[in-house]
């Protein structure tokens, strides 16, 4: 069976409301308890994001997106861009947190767009589940099985970032820890990280007549879970092992006192091995392999969750042989903020929507993911 090309020919993405500069982060958010945030400041000078999306509205408090709304914003996107999206055939959606457990998320999000019949996909996973949601689509139409695609990114953090959502908690253990009125650093942490948005490629199995296309040269994914525990996780809690328990293994009274479903984060564990397991060990087999070509590589777009591994990212491309000085990277994290699975796909669409690719220039994406430790890597032509 011969295989056919792919191509994204449209990038869209979908930030709610205004951006949030980082001293109106807690106004916006609320405090736990009312007491400001021992560790903000500190998080935030080492992450180095200055501006983030909220779906949350500053003035009342009031949530103005859910995940899926966010995610139909993006694909509507299209619209303008030309695209009838009643046409669209498959609809591929990856997102960390969606907003209930059943149904699943792309179920959510054709509902919302309400668009006729087609086939729905939802993927899960923490950064990856965006990356699989694009393989998926670019598998279908690569195999002949669909003419289009839509992929798509989603994030809707800051519904369970709101310092309201801690105040039981803290009150419930406030006997128990060392700072009353803290909320664990593990969380504490996230709080100052990650923020909302969702982002769409569109794909063919031709390029776009007249204007810049993506030709999708190819997308590789690889797991560590087998060599590694548990790093960043939700609906469950780690044990003094190593291993995670989930929710369906705590009565309902014991999910509020063990904060079984906050989003957590063994940071210790990450600063030890995010870079030697999603830069450098993937990186070496693709350069072995030949698939990683670092002097033919134009653009470098890698997906960090904070500037603080920026350095270290570079220092482990450079240990696997695989050198693309930090004057070819394209990143927005300052001014865009870390939305998890829906990140590649904002960089994308920023550097998409310039005037600044040319036609033969080559793309290098990067996509980590420390929930159990997993990689991607991408390959994009201009043509």
């Amino acid at each position: 069976m011969t295989m056919q090309k792919v191509y994204i020919t449209n990038i869209a993405a979908f930030l709610p409301n205004e951006p949030v500069a980082n001293e109106d982060m807690e106004t916006v958010l609320g405090q736990t308890c009312l007491k400001p945030s021992r560790t903000r400041k500190l998080i935030l000078r080492s992450n180095q994001i200055n501006f983030r999306y909220y779906a949350i509205d500053p003035q009342t408090g009031a949530t103005t997106h859910n995940n899926a709304q966010l995610t139909a914003e993006a694909v509507r996107q299209f619209s303008r861009q030309g695209r009838d999206i009643n046409t669209i055939e498959l609809l591929s959606c990856g997102t960390t947190l969606p907003d209930q457990l059943i149904p699943n998320h792309a179920l959510m999000v054709h509902g919302e767009l309400g668009i006729p019949p087609c086939e729905a996909v939802a993927t899960a996973g923490v950064c990856l589940s965006g990356t699989m949601a694009l393989k998926y689509g670019y598998m279908a139409i690569r195999s002949g099985l669909n003419h289009n695609a839509v992929a798509t990114g989603s994030e809707n953090a800051s519904s369970i970032m709101r310092g309201r959502n801690f105040d039981d908690e803290i009150k419930f253990s406030a006997a128990e820890r060392e700072n009353p009125g803290d909320i664990a650093f593990e969380k504490d942490f996230l709080r100052w990280m990650l923020s909302d948005g969702a982002g769409a490629v569109w794909m063919s199995p031709q390029p776009a007549d007249g204007k810049n296309s993506l030709r999708i040269d190819w997308i590789y994914q690889k797991s560590y879970a087998s060599e590694l525990e548990t790093c960043m996780y939700a609906g469950g809690d780690k044990q003094a092992d190593g291993s995670l328990s989930g929710w369906r293994e705590y009565l309902p009274h014991d999910w509020l006192r063990h904060s079984i479903f906050s989003v957590k984060q063994d940071v210790k564990l990450l600063n030890k091995k995010i870079i030697e397991y999603t830069v450098t060990k993937p990186l070496m087999e693709l350069v072995a392999r030949g698939m990683v070509k670092p002097r033919a590589v134009d653009w470098f777009l890698p997906h960090y969750s904070s500037g603080y591994f920026r350095q270290r990212v570079y220092d482990g491309m450079r240990a696997a042989g695989c050198d693309i000085p930090q004057e070819k990277w394209f990143t927005n994290l300052a001014s865009k903020g870390n939305t998890g699975s829906a990140s590649i796909y904002i960089i994308m669409e920023e550097l998409f929507n310039s005037p600044r690719l040319k036609k033969g220039e080559t793309l290098l994406l990067y996509i980590p993911e420390s929930g159990r430790f997993s990689t991607a890597f991408m390959e994009m032509t201009v043509v």
